[in-house]
């Protein structure tokens, strides 16, 4: 077959060029030590990515591949390619391209960035005419197996050195494709599931089910708002508190490789996932923002494990499928971070489209993981359908953002949450949290940029510890003269019968250590001559994600006591924490609304006055720590409507991501919340903690991106009173 170096030569001899191992030269030449290997250097804006095993072999101890340049002008000289930031000498074994505006770079290494859709220079941004294109290798690198890019065809010919860019009509001038293959009609070419590592870990979980199925149960509780009532008094607003617990996080499996100094939980396996990311990059999200952004991925791809399924939706003026749903094994992992890495920041920005791409990929996948989801990110506002809504500019329809299949009156079951997160001061709070209240997800807002990988670190810290799936709560009276008032469950749907004996609640799906709290209100009839009153009966139903068996659980009946003479006792501070949360949480409605109606005086006087009642309860006298945290949760939105301008920059996003917090029961991201010692994290579950603190580790093991973080830390302009 000849040495490598007779191949290139003969490449060479007809004008085309192909890419030559360097630890394998057959011709004795002596290697440059200098240079770590080309399988370690990153494609573009790979820069903070996290760190990633992109290949088989271990990193040299002097390889730095988190590698930042000093300065533009180090980074762009003609001795350092630009991209992967190592020397470049002619006669090392690396092809070298100079480009129309005279910059130069590895041949590979901007190869890889074109092929992706990448056609300006990564220094001076200026577009290029000419391309170089890269085909495919003669002969892989020792120890390393070809990874094909992602989406596009494999063929055995070698593509032409460069290739002319035909020129574009002035209405696409400033877009860059991603791929240029084309996407099918039908998204039904998901990676399909390992069943038989499947069916393992099911028996394998059946198995130690047995020995801890109660552990493995949802835990019931009520508690009435005071333990006795007189026989001869009556209330018509008794208030009964139901009281619901996930089981432990115990019993979840880290999904992800060996970490230095990172804590491993591997005690039995998890429900795998399904999940599709809808990420922004449009023009506004070029530069710092676009690399934080592929960072956190990054870091969400590293920690997905080889039965999880992810896929990427890209929007801009339009949106394109990276890839297909494919399971994060260790190839699917390369390659879902080169296609990541990839991207490139311009256009408008066109959330529906992005999302109906998302939500198709859902609806048209062969096989099923028992917890799928949606991760919505955007820094700025829909300017392709919302600004096109017909009527009253005031109050836009953003229901038009989701496809028809997600709205609630259409009716056909198909129902996967959103998690929406709101980038910087410029995004559109309302329709972000729109999108995820009817789709059953909840709002992160992320002022801080650098907290962008926390974020995402705590909302998959949930996605992976589901261990219940479709809960569903009965209640149903007992006493004949007893009857429902409502159920007040947030924006979880819930249902009383018109005979307002009975009545439901629509949980969902609960994390490992999630609790849910339902007040209901009830009357309490006179009780002649009986010492007891039987009030309600209460029972849940739900799958198990991993065994996919159905349990159903009874809890206690509730019963007061019925003395001739009760007490005044207090309520009970179970009652009183949760009654402060929905209080709390209605008076954030009520001020968002008189903000929006240009009344900022009157929304943070009725903030003020709920923090004032707040501070007279039950709870706040035993100091609880949810009380504390609806204080200062309260005094912060206050500051963040000290007028027009901080309210439209964060102090809208703020209180649409508490609200959602609260109405949710579930953990958000505000500002920099994501710390685990924040007042506002109330929700914040030990999964959560567990992978921010994760997320956290990676960040410090970076110096050269906390450099990068340190000058810019929020894009907000809002004051600090203290």
């Amino acid at each position: 077959m000849g040495s490598k170096w007779r191949k290139v030569k003969l490449a060479l001899g007809l004008n085309l060029c192909v890419y030559t191992p360097r630890n394998n030269i057959a011709d004795n030449d002596e290697e440059d030590g200098s240079l770590p290997p080309s399988s370690y250097r990153h494609s573009d804006a790979a820069l903070l990515s996290p760190v990633a095993d992109w290949t088989s072999a271990p990193p040299t101890p002097g390889s730095n591949r988190l590698k930042l340049s000093k300065s533009l002008s180090r980074s762009s000289s003609k001795k350092t390619c630009s991209i992967c930031l190592t020397s470049m000498r002619r006669g090392d074994g690396q092809a070298i391209f100079t480009a129309e505006c005279s910059h130069s770079f590895h041949f590979h290494c901007i190869a890889s960035n074109v092929k992706h859709g990448n056609q300006i220079c990564p220094i001076c941004r200026a577009k290029w005419r000419e391309i170089p294109l890269q085909g495919p290798s003669l002969d892989p690198p020792h120890g390393r197996a070809r990874v094909n890019p992602v989406d596009w065809p494999q063929n055995n010919g070698l593509m032409t050195v460069v290739r002319r860019i035909p020129p574009r009509s002035n209405s696409s001038r400033n877009v860059a494709p991603l791929f240029q293959s084309p996407e099918p009609a039908i998204f039904d070419d998901d990676e399909l599931l390992d069943h038989e590592i499947d069916s393992t870990e099911k028996i394998s979980s059946k198995s130690s089910l047995g020995e801890c199925n109660q552990q493995r149960k949802v835990k019931m509780k009520s508690f009435t708002e005071v333990p006795a009532v007189s026989q001869l008094n009556t209330s018509d607003k008794f208030t009964v508190l139901i009281n619901l617990k996930a089981p432990t996080a115990n019993s979840w499996q880290n999904p992800g490789r060996n970490q230095a100094n990172i804590p491993q939980i591997c005690q039995r396996p998890r429900a795998p996932v399904d999940l599709v990311t809808v990420l922004d990059i449009s023009g506004s999200m070029a530069g710092t923002k676009l690399a934080l952004l592929k960072r956190a991925m990054g870091f969400v791809i590293q920690n997905l494990g080889p039965n999880d399924r992810l896929s990427v939706i890209a929007f801009y003026s339009t949106a394109r499928r990276l890839f297909s749903l494919r399971r994060m094994s260790e190839t699917g992992r390369q390659q879902a971070l080169l296609a990541v890495n990839s991207l490139v920041a311009n256009g408008g920005t066109n959330i529906a489209e992005g999302l109906r791409k998302g939500v198709k990929i859902m609806e048209d996948r062969r096989e099923k993981n028992p917890v799928a989801s949606i991760i919505l990110l955007s820094d700025g506002q829909d300017t392709y359908t919302v600004s096109n809504i017909s009527g009253s500019q005031n109050q836009p329809n953003y229901q038009l953002l989701l496809p028809v299949s997600m709205h609630p009156e259409d009716g056909s079951g198909f129902k996967i949450p959103v998690h929406a997160f709101g980038f910087g001061a410029d995004h559109d709070a309302s329709s972000m949290h729109s999108i995820s209240e009817i789709s059953g997800g909840t709002f992160s807002f992320i002022e801080t940029e650098g907290v962008i990988q926390d974020a995402f670190a705590q909302c998959i810290g949930g996605l992976l510890s589901v261990v219940v799936k479709d809960l569903q709560v009965h209640i149903e009276c007992l006493h004949p003269s007893v009857y429902l008032g409502s159920l007040k469950a947030g924006s979880y749907p819930n249902h009383v019968l018109s005979d307002r004996r009975t009545g439901s609640i629509d949980v969902g799906d609960l994390y490992a250590d999630e609790e849910r709290d339902f007040l209901v209100s009830i009357n309490v009839p006179a009780a002649y001559r009986s010492n007891e009153t039987m009030l309600l009966k209460v029972k849940c139903n739900y799958n198990d994600p991993l065994t996919k068996e159905t349990v159903t659980l009874e809890g206690e009946e509730v019963r007061i006591k019925r003395p001739v003479v009760a007490r005044q006792d207090e309520v009970s501070i179970e009652v009183d924490r949760q009654q402060n949360r929905l209080q709390a949480a209605e008076a954030m409605a009520q001020a968002r609304t008189a903000a929006e109606n240009g009344d900022l005086a009157r929304a943070v006087s009725i903030l003020n006055n709920c923090r004032k009642l707040l501070s007279e309860t039950v709870s706040a006298k035993s100091h609880d720590r949810l009380c504390i945290a609806l204080e200062a949760e309260l005094k912060e939105m206050q500051e963040r409507m000290v007028s027009r301008h901080v309210y439209e920059a964060s102090g809208r996003a703020y209180i649409l991501s508490g609200l959602s917090s609260h109405s949710w029961q579930r953990a958000t991201a505000r500002g920099d919340s994501t710390d685990g010692s924040s007042l506002v994290q109330a929700y914040q579950t030990p999964s959560m903690v567990e992978m921010v603190t994760r997320s956290q580790a990676t960040l410090l093991g970076s110096p050269s991106a906390q450099r990068l973080l340190r000058p810019v830390w929020s894009f907000s302009s809002r004051p600090r009173p203290r």
